[in-house]
């Protein structure tokens, strides 16, 4: 992993209560770090309501790649998530 990537995005998600972002973040705090690479990596967090993932990668290949990935992550971390409220 470089110090600086020449890209980045930021993912950002709004939930209707403080709780459900929270579970959304938790889900998703275990697979940061565990699906980064060489060329691309990212960051969770919270902050109230809202849920906002960054993603940085070396070229725009790795970036896109990144984004669906995260994506369809957070997806996932939403339905599971569901059955909790």
């Amino acid at each position: 992993m470089t110090a600086t990537r020449a890209h980045e995005t930021v993912l950002s998600f709004s939930y209707p209560t403080e709780r459900r972002a929270r579970v959304v973040a938790d889900a998703l705090g275990p697979e940061v770090g565990e699906i980064d690479d060489a060329r691309s990596s990212a960051t969770v967090d919270r902050e109230g309501e809202s849920v906002r993932v960054r993603v940085l990668a070396d070229d725009l290949v790795a970036l896109r790649a990144g984004v669906n990935s995260w994506s369809r992550l957070v997806a996932v971390a939403e339905d599971v998530g569901a059955g909790r409220d």
